[in-house]
Parts: structure tokens; sequence; C-alpha cells
């Protein structure tokens, strides 16, 4: 099994947090989980969709192991760290021959989580080939491996997940606008934490039961002033930005200087916040229209600059003075595709 991929594996219970940690008390997750009960024990496709950290992946997992295929193995696959090439093979799986250094038959991963679910992360990082292919697998639950001419029948649940907007990919031709409809027949929207802060001193108390059995250290309880601070805060990073600073505080202790780095924090972004106009209906009109605008120009520039460097990022993330990792976050935002018909496809038409 390569690497980049998770192993098929049986999930407890009881190694989930519990209800009211995961949902919280707020409405709009109090919400999600009553949808969630109403189609867990169906095999209908779910895309869940929220912020980076938001805590997709464990509201897979729970939909999973309160399913009727929870007896059944749970497949990670996390589409935007696999290369295309390969994510199919691994998805698929090949027979011996197929290419070379296929010298044995080898299972893909939809039919490792045969009974069970497949969990597709970052969907839309997908290849348009292989999104073709998913479409199929969801419309006859039937593939075929890489060189072979058997059809298979995949016996499994799918849930895929996202954080950036699959209608405009789908309207940018990055991401099928048929399979979007496929994969969306329950939509699940994890709201951030900033949205459910009344949630964060529960969230608090679970990661530092489970972080400290996991560095074998005890901390002691957080302060109520350190607590406000925590509250106040907007966790761009949502979950896995709080439970970072729950580790830091266990593993580092000293919750003074933990504490002035909060209040740091909330001391600059204020500043920033107040030195903004304040939104009429029009000045946000205006600033949407702003944004937008911005974005395509940006978009733009960067579909150029790959075309003028012959498709290649490192050309061209050098070239724009960015970082690799800077521009490929940009791209995804964007919608951009990976591939170079599908980029050359979006370059406004030039007057000849």
């Amino acid at each position: 099994m390569s690497t980049v991929c998770e192993q098929s594996f049986q999930i407890n219970a009881e190694e989930l947090p519990d209800e009211s940690i995961l949902f919280g008390g707020t409405a709009a997750m109090r919400g999600l989980l009553d949808k969630i009960n109403r189609v867990r024990q169906t095999d209908l496709s779910i895309l869940l969709r929220g912020e980076s950290g938001t805590g997709k992946e464990i509201v897979a997992r729970y939909v999973h192991t309160h399913s009727s295929r929870s007896d059944g193995p749970f497949v990670k696959v996390n589409c935007a760290a696999i290369p295309a090439g390969l994510l199919e093979s691994e998805l698929l799986g090949y027979e011996k021959g197929a290419f070379s250094g296929a010298d044995e038959v080898r299972l893909g991963l939809v039919e490792r989580a045969d009974e069970g679910t497949l969990f597709l992360d970052e969907i839309g990082d997908m290849d348009w080939t292989l999104q073709t292919k998913l479409l199929r697998l969801l419309q006859d639950g039937r593939y075929t491996r890489i060189g072979g001419r058997e059809e298979r029948r995949a016996r499994l649940r799918i849930i895929c997940a996202t954080n950036v907007d699959l209608e405009f990919a789908a309207g940018a031709r990055s991401f099928r606008q048929d399979l979007l409809y496929r994969i969306d027949v329950i939509s699940l929207h994890l709201v951030p934490l900033r949205e459910r802060k009344q949630d964060i001193a529960q969230l608090c108390a679970y990661f530092l039961e489970k972080l400290s059995k996991k560095f074998g250290k005890s901390a002691p309880p957080i302060t109520p002033e350190t607590m406000r601070l925590l509250e106040r805060w907007n966790w761009p990073g949502n979950l896995r930005e709080l439970e970072n600073w729950v580790m830091r505080f266990i593993v580092l202790g000293g919750e003074e200087s933990l504490e002035a780095e909060l209040a740091g924090r909330l001391e600059s972004a204020p500043a920033a916040e107040n030195a903004k106009p304040q939104a009429g209906p029009l000045t946000g009109h205006l600033k949407h229209a702003s944004r937008e605008a911005a974005s395509a120009a940006a978009q733009a520039v960067i579909l150029r600059v790959l075309r003028a460097n012959d498709w290649n990022r490192q050309k061209t993330a050098k070239e724009l003075n960015m970082s690799y990792r800077s521009l490929l976050y940009k791209l995804r935002e964007a919608g951009v595709p990976q591939r170079r018909k599908a980029h050359a496809a979006l370059l406004p038409q030039e007057r000849v």
C-alpha cells in the first residue's frame, strides 16, 4: 500500500469524540447532527463542505461508524496529495503487466473499501479524466482495473470533502458539473470555529485529556483569564489550530507566555479591523465586486504566466515572486485546474 493513502481499517466508536464534543451546542452544528442522523443508514453520497481544519474527516468517520456499513473498512484518500497518474492506479488498482513495473495484481482502494466507506478528501483537486471514471462508479457502481477488461462492482458508500467552491470550479470547467450533482446528494456544511465559540471551553477540555494521554504529561486547567482570550480569537485554522494551541500548552507549559501570545494577536487584529471603513449596503456590494474583480485579474495573470512557462509551476512561482506552495494555494482557491488544456480554456479569448 502506498504511503500517500491510508490503508483500510475498522473504526471503534469509542475512538471518536462524544457527540457533545464533536457537534457542540450551536444550532448550526446540532442541525448538522440531525441531518446526519436522518441519512446515515442510507448509502447516499455525502459532500462535506467547510474551511480547512473544521473537522470534515472526523465527521466522515462518525457517519461511517453510525451507518449500516460500520463493520466494513473506512478508506481515506487525499486527492490533493497524490499525482493524477498515481491516483488512478491507487483508486482502481491494476492488472499484472498493465504498465512497466506492474509485476503483480494490485487491489485498488475502491476494492479495499468494499462493504465499507471510501472517503475522498479534497475532491476538488481530482484530475478531470479520473473524475469521469468516478462518475461512472457513482452512476452504476462499476469500475475496471487499469489494464483489465473485467467489470467489477463496488458495494460501498462514497463521502467527499472539499474546502473550495465546487460550483465555481464547475463553472471554470476544472470540475465536472455532472460529477458535482452525483457527489452532492447530501450536502453537509461544517461551520468555522469562530461561529461556534461557545464550544471552545468543552473542546479545550477534550483536547487536554486526549493530548495529555498521548504525551504522558499532565497539564493544569486553563485559567478563566486565558479561556476568555481563547474565546475572543477567531481561529482561522479552526479546530486544528485550537488543538495545536492546547498541544503547546501541554508540552511547553508556561501559560503566561501563551496567554501573552494570544493577547498580542488580539491587539493587532482589532487595529486592522478598526482601520476598515464602516460597510453599508452599497459599500458591501462594492467590496464584493472589487474582490471578484481582483480575483479574476490575479487568475488571468497566473494563467498567462503558466502558459508562457509551458505550464511549469516551479518557474511560474519564481517569476511571480511567490512560494510554490502559495501558487498552488492560489490555483486551488480560484478553482484553476491542473490540466493544461483546461488552463488554456480558462484564458480570456484574445482578439485576432
